[in-house]
C-alpha cells in the first residue's frame, strides 16, 4: 500500500513517470499501471493528494494484482494440469531417454494449446518438476591455519610470445583456505616443470610452505586418479619430499572438494586477466604477484568479512614450513640395456658394468639426471645395479665407452 500511494502522490503532484518511478523505487512499467488502475477508478490528475484513501488503494491493488487462491495465476495452473507430462520431460524418460530443454517443452505444450509465458513455465519446471535441483550446500570447516591450501589451472586468455605465435595462457592458482589469501603463476603450459615452477613462486610469494596441498587430478602430479588411494607422479612425489608438504589430490569432477580455489579461478579471470593488455608473459607475471598482493589480498572477503592479507599475516605466515632450497628437477625415465651394454637417458649413452640386464628394461620410472649431481662414473666403476635402484648420475654431457670388455663397443 506505501508503495501505491507514493507512486499516486508523486505523480498528483505533476511529476512524470519516469521521475515517480526513480522517486518510488519502482519499475516505469509498474508506475503506469499503478496510474491507469487509478484513473479507471476514478482519480483525476487534477485532484488533491487527500482523494488516495485506503478505498482507492485497494482498488488499485484489486486490478493489478488480482486475487490468486493459489498464490499463483492462470498460466500456473494450465501446466500443473500437465505436470507428470512435463516432469518426464524434464527428467528424460521419454522415448529417446533425453532431457529436454526448457526451450523445448514450451514448443511441446504449443502443439497442444497451452500457450504460457517462458518464466512461467521455468518456474513451474524448477519448482515442481525438478529441472536443475540445486543440491543443499553444507559448509566445510576450514581447518587450522596454515595447512591446507588449494590448488587449480583455469585459461585466461591468449598472449603472443617472443616468436609472434599467439598461445593460450594458463593460470595456476594457489588459494590458502583459512584466509583466502592467494597467488596466481601464469604459464603457458600444464606440464611437471610448470607446475613445480608455481610452487617454488607460490612458496617465495607466501614466505613459507603449506602442509597439504589439494590440486585436482593433474596429469602431471596425479598418474592414476582414485577416490581413496590415488598415485602420484614420481617426479611429483620427489619434489613434495624435497618440500615437505602432502598432496591430497581431489577427486574426479568433484569441484566441492576444493571450492576454495574453484571460486577464486573465477575472481582472477574476470578481475585480474578481463579488460587487460599485457606485452609478455613476464609482463602479466608482473602484474599478477601485484594484483594478489593488492586488490585481491586486501578486499573485503564475501565469506570471511576480513582482508585476506591480514588473515594470512596474523594466523597462517607464522606457523608455516620454511621455504626449501631450490629444486633442480631431475628427469625421471624408464631405460634399455642396450646389447653394448649401455642405457640411453637424454641422448647420451652411459655404460653398465655387466650384461646381467641386457634387453631388459627398467621399472617405470626408475633412472634419472640432474644438473646438480655429481659428473657421470667411468666405465666400469659402478657395483652391480638392479632395475629397481638404478641411478644414473650427472647431466648427459657426453659418453663413455665400455673398454675394458672384450668383443663391445659403444655404437659411435
Amino acid at each position: 500500500m506505501i508503495e501505491v500511494r507514493e507512486v499516486l502522490r508523486g505523480w498528483l503532484g505533476g511529476a512524470g513517470l519516469r521521475t515517480v518511478a526513480a522517486r518510488a523505487g519502482v519499475d516505469r512499467k509498474t508506475v503506469r499501471r499503478y496510474v491507469q488502475a487509478a484513473q479507471e477508478a476514478g482519480l483525476a490528475r487534477s485532484a488533491d493528494v487527500a482523494t488516495v484513501d485506503d478505498e482507492l488503494i485497494g482498488a488499485v491493488l484489486e486490478a493489478v494484482r488480482p486475487a490468486r487462491p493459489g498464490g499463483h495465476g492462470a498460466s500456473w495452473e494450465l501446466l500443473a494440469a500437465r505436470e507428470e507430462a512435463i516432469t518426464a520431460w524434464v527428467k528424460g524418460d521419454g522415448k529417446d531417454a533425453k532431457a529436454l530443454s526448457i526451450v523445448k517443452i514450451e514448443e511441446l505444450l504449443a502443439r497442444q494449446g497451452v500457450v504460457v509465458p517462458y518464466r512461467t513455465l521455468h518456474r513451474f519446471a524448477t519448482q515442481r518438476c525438478g529441472y536443475r535441483a540445486k543440491e543443499t550446500t553444507v559448509r566445510v570447516n576450514d581447518g587450522e591455519p596454515g595447512v591446507e591450501l588449494q590448488v587449480d589451472f583455469g585459461h585466461m586468455g591468449y598472449l603472443t610470445d617472443e616468436d609472434g605465435r599467439r598461445r593460450k595462457v594458463h593460470a595456476l592458482t594457489f588459494t590458502a583456505v583459512v584466509s583466502r589469501h592467494m597467488f596466481v603463476w601464469l604459464t603457458y603450459s600444464q606440464t611437471l616443470t610448470a607446475v613445480i615452477a608455481g610452487c617454488e613462486a607460490a612458496w617465495a610469494f607466501f614466505g613459507g610452505v603449506f602442509k597439504v596441498l589439494v590440486p585436482d587430478n593433474l596429469k602431471p602430479v596425479v598418474t592414476d586418479a582414485d577416490p581413496v588411494n590415488p598415485r602420484l607422479s614420481t617426479g611429483w612425489l620427489d619434489y613434495t619430499q624435497h618440500a615437505g608438504f602432502v598432496t591430497d589430490p581431489a577427486r574426479v569432477r568433484s569441484p566441492k572438494d576444493k571450492p576454495r580455489v574453484e571460486r577464486a579461478v573465477q575472481f582472477v579471470r574476470g578481475n585480474f586477466w578481463a579488460g587487460e593488455d599485457f606485452t609478455d608473459l613476464t609482463d602479466a607475471q608482473a602484474r599478477a604477484e601485484a594484483w594478489c598482493s593488492g586488490r585481491a589480498g586486501m578486499r573485503i572477503h564475501g565469506t570471511t568479512q576480513a582482508r585476506p592479507t591480514e588473515v594470512f599475516t596474523q594466523l597462517e605466515a607464522p606457523v608455516l614450513l620454511p621455504v626449501p632450497d631450490p629444486y633442480d628437477q631431475p628427469v625421471f625415465t624408464r631405460v634399455k640395456v642396450h646389447r653394448d651394454y649401455h642405457v640411453e637417458v637424454a641422448k647420451a649413452l652411459y655404460s653398465i658394468p655387466e650384461a646381467t640386464w641386457v634387453g631388459t628394461w627398467t621399472p617405470a620410472p626408475t633412472v634419472s639426471w640432474s644438473s646438480c649431481t655429481p659428473p657421470a662414473p667411468a666405465a666400469g666403476s659402478w657395483s652391480r645395479p638392479t632395475p629397481a635402484n638404478l641411478l644414473v648420475a650427472g647431466p648427459p654431457t657426453g659418453r663413455t665407452c665400455p673398454s675394458t670388455r672384450q668383443g663391445t663397443r659403444c655404437g659411435t
